[in-house]
């Protein structure tokens, strides 16, 4: 009955991952018995032993079906009695109960039963011993160290702006950069889970214990004392940012990234790949939220440290038997001998009105004054509109420098920087800026070349001269603006 229940679901959503196409779905039957923690121990152990990393090498055609069995007998020494499931007690023997819980395991698919020649033996399936493994991390996760993510994530990214590496190194320190911060983000839910369920404990001694070993020695982030300082890792988050926009900005590495994007996961189709990279570039922005986190984390802290000593402060302060004093004191006055005993409060103490908190006081403020509304003259006006038109003809944009070299080619190929006419303010500053990308474009500086060719997009300026040379505006080293046509640089 699961397959057709899981076809429906497939065709309600066609979005949904297809997590039992490969994992069967009678996997996680042991775990949710009544003896889940029973089955997890021997899960944990033949991982260890057998079909974990840190194993010694398995034999390729799969181990002995009497070595598995002997090890989960070792592991019914170690552990509790077992649950009565499904009207089925455990075998009172121990070799028959290891059998049992074999072949639950063969039936439940996590163990794979074959033969080599005339043994049989047992092996693990590539996607169980993968998904094994992943629940084996998260059962032993412990603290992660921002220090080392924001170094892994900054080399990254600067092996991608130097065009050392590709998609694959992106969609790498994307997923780096989402890990972290939702590791960040969880840690504060994880520490409120915990202190609610301090707050559960009977005893002071247990409430101790468990704090102690739950929320310090287990700390979630291993680096939390020095996120703030300036030696930390954490401060070149803003030139994480500044490389990834740097990235997004220049044309030709968009264009290389995308088109890798195409080959690799998306072939032939151009809108899925731009997605994509759009979507890793999007994690890696999320970057700038990193203080957000950390103050909401700080907060909780800050509240589980207050409410701890609060707590262990009330504890220390009812340490005194005053329930037995005040029982005492009864049973005196019913047999009439209250005159024999001492007052069982200390003189002072409890009933002393000096003990008790002063009330707030409410300290009244003076109303807001009300803002005063100036009104600029409209001279000042003007003056403003004047200067804002001032440097927005001054101001020089990729957009700005196309139309005018657009307006200056016409229907020529190329045109020399003598040649440009200089009509008006916003002509200058694209002369001036063509001048400073062709003394760029002449240096021996990729990463300089880089950053001016966005300027530029579609043409391309070469240096013609060494020297200055005199111009009726600007003087400067002459140059050469061509259009980025194939054909006509294969003939020239």
């Amino acid at each position: 009955m699961a397959l057709p229940e899981l076809t429906l679901i497939r065709a309600v959503n066609p979005t949904l991952p297809p997590l039992f196409a490969r994992l069967p779905d009678t996997l996680f039957k042991p775990l949710a018995s009544l003896n889940h923690e029973r089955y997890w121990s021997i899960l944990a152990r033949l991982h260890r032993n057998r079909f974990g990393p840190d194993a010694p090498l398995p034999p390729s055609d799969g181990f002995p079906i009497r070595d598995i069995i002997s090890d989960i007998e070792r592991e019914l020494d170690d552990s509790d009695a077992w649950e009565v499931e499904d009207g089925c007690a455990p075998a009172a023997n121990l070799n028959a109960h290891a059998n049992m819980i074999f072949n639950r395991l063969v039936d439940t698919e996590w163990l794979r039963r074959g033969r080599h020649g005339a043994e049989k033996v047992v092996t693990m399936s590539p996607a169980i011993s993968h998904f094994l493994n992943l629940l084996m991390q998260f059962a032993e996760s412990g603290p992660i160290y921002v220090s080392g993510k924001i170094n892994s994530i900054f080399g990254l990214i600067t092996m991608v702006e130097s065009e050392e590496a590709s998609g694959d190194t992106l969609i790498e320190a994307a997923q780096q950069a989402r890990n972290l911060l939702e590791h960040i983000r969880n840690t504060s839910t994880i520490i409120r889970d915990l202190m609610e369920s301090l707050s559960k404990e009977p005893t002071p001694s247990k409430y101790l214990s468990k704090f102690f070993s739950d929320y310090i020695e287990r700390v979630f982030i291993g680096d939390y004392r020095e996120l703030r300082t300036r030696e930390h890792p954490l401060s070149k988050r803003q030139q994480i940012l500044r490389t990834v926009e740097g990235i997004d900005e220049s044309q030709s590495e968009r264009a290389r990234l995308i088109q890798w994007y195409e080959q690799k996961q998306f072939p032939g189709d151009i809108a899925r790949a731009e997605r994509q990279y759009e979507r890793d570039l999007h994690r890696l922005r999320e970057l700038a939220r990193i203080d957000e986190y950390l103050d909401r984390l700080d907060d909780e802290i800050r509240r589980a440290n207050r409410r701890a000593l609060a707590y262990l402060d009330y504890s220390v302060r009812t340490v005194r038997p005053i329930g037995q004093l005040i029982n005492a004191a009864i049973a005196s006055i019913n047999s009439g001998t209250l005159l024999l005993m001492s007052d069982p409060f200390a003189a002072g103490g409890m009933i002393n009105g000096m003990n008790l908190a002063m009330p707030r006081k409410l300290t009244k403020r003076l109303p807001p004054s009300k803002l005063r509304k100036a009104l600029p003259a409209p001279e000042d006006i003007a003056r403003a509109h004047l200067m804002q038109r001032a440097r927005d003809a001054r101001a020089m944009t990729p957009p700005k420098l196309t139309a005018f070299l657009l307006r200056q080619l016409d229907e020529k190929y190329q045109v020399g920087s003598a040649e440009l006419e200089i009509n008006a303010v916003p002509d200058g500053r694209a002369y001036q800026t063509l001048a400073t990308v062709s003394v760029a474009m002449g240096t021996q500086s990729p990463a300089l070349q880089k950053d001016v060719r966005s300027m530029v997009p579609g043409f391309h300026v070469i240096p013609q001269s060494v020297s200055e040379e005199a111009h009726a505006f600007i003087s400067g080293k002459s140059f050469l603006v061509s259009r980025k046509n194939i054909n006509k640089e294969i003939e020239s």
